[in-house]
């Protein structure tokens, strides 16, 4: 099963991928500036920034030919070279953001990470970064034809359906579903406390629940534990214990860890399916899949803000920053408008 090609021309994006070195695995364009959220215009903001991540198999290597081609777009860690650059995307989420870049008219920032970190969060959701935000539509500009990287590419978007399940009632709507999956990799995440519009879930599913369709509709068509009523935009999920343990057992593996680690005591050292399967008979299980993202998102969101000061430089953090804090102000400013 491919991943979903949203449509739209997609030539500026790739106007923009024609300034980089062309080695990329990957490379997606998400975000306000591509997507129309709840309270823009008709369509995606002119004047947002273009977000986009690029997944490179050697990053060391890419960054050396970026630095030659983009040397500006780095801050100070540019003086140390390509290696430690490479150490410092390490870090967190394995993601090294270049921000408030000028390019082609706009102002962009994007992301760089190995192929093979993308590929691990992708299975196993050890920081749900990226991972999170390919749960979401995006506008896929290139890709290569590494197998590995499909695959995982689509088990991402099951294990998002698999996590929304558990924590949804046994009835919902589709809308519902779409909420769920667009807020796991919020859940958690210190910055929707400072410096992000808390209604950014809804403002990002209300006008493009047929993006979500496109994504999801053939996932849960073949998902033996739904009832898909497409006709109706309802769906109804299997909530018996052994349906909820079968769930469980399919979830990523950093977030049956963090599961276990919730409801085990310490010292106990249970094996991870009978803890799952004490779980799946709990009237709380969904609370307990939410807390297990909820330390998956916030473990990562934190070192990743924290690395954008070296990332971005001083100047760049607080400029972002406040744009962030804006953003923030004017969505509650509508709420309570």
């Amino acid at each position: 099963m491919a991943l979903p090609a949203l449509s739209s021309s997609g030539v500026k994006f790739r106007r923009v991928l024609a300034h980089f070195p062309q080695e990329l695995s990957l490379a997606f364009a998400y975000g306000s500036g591509v997507f129309r959220q709840a309270g823009d215009s008709a369509g995606p903001g002119e004047n947002n920034m273009l977000d986009f991540v690029f997944a490179v198999d050697d990053a060391v290597t890419w960054h050396m030919m970026n630095l030659t081609k983009n040397r500006s777009h780095y801050s100070f860690l540019k003086v140390l070279g390509p290696k430690q650059i490479n150490s410092v995307q390490n870090y967190g989420a394995g993601i090294y953001y270049n921000t408030l870049v000028p390019c082609n008219g706009r102002i962009i920032k994007y992301g760089v990470i190995s192929t093979d970190t993308l590929i691990d969060d992708l299975l196993h959701w050890k920081t749900l970064y990226v991972a999170g935000r390919l749960q979401k539509p995006v506008k896929i500009l290139t890709q290569n034809e590494n197998s590995k990287l499909q695959a995982a590419l689509v088990s991402n978007l099951k294990s998002a359906v698999t996590a929304a399940f558990l924590m949804l009632p046994e009835s919902f709507s589709e809308e519902d579903l779409y909420m769920q999956i667009a807020g796991l990799s919020y859940t958690g995440d210190f910055r929707m406390i400072v410096g992000e519009d808390r209604s950014k879930v809804q403002n990002i599913v209300e006008p493009n629940v047929p993006h979500f369709q496109k994504l999801y509709s053939n996932i849960l068509q073949d998902c033996p534990q739904v009832v898909y009523k497409h006709h109706l935009g309802r769906l109804e999920a299997n909530k018996s214990p052994e349906g909820q343990f079968a769930q469980l057992m399919s979830l990523p593996r950093t977030l049956q860890q963090q599961i276990t680690s919730l409801v085990d005591p310490p010292g106990k050292n249970r094996d991870v399916e009978e803890i799952l399967l004490q779980v799946a008979h709990d009237p709380d299980c969904g609370f307990v899949v939410h807390q297990g993202i909820s330390r998956i998102v916030r473990s990562s969101s934190v070192v990743q803000s924290a690395k954008t000061i070296l990332t971005a430089g001083v100047k760049k953090s607080v400029t972002y920053s406040m744009k962030k804090l804006y953003k923030m102000t004017k969505g509650w400013l509508r709420k309570t408008s």
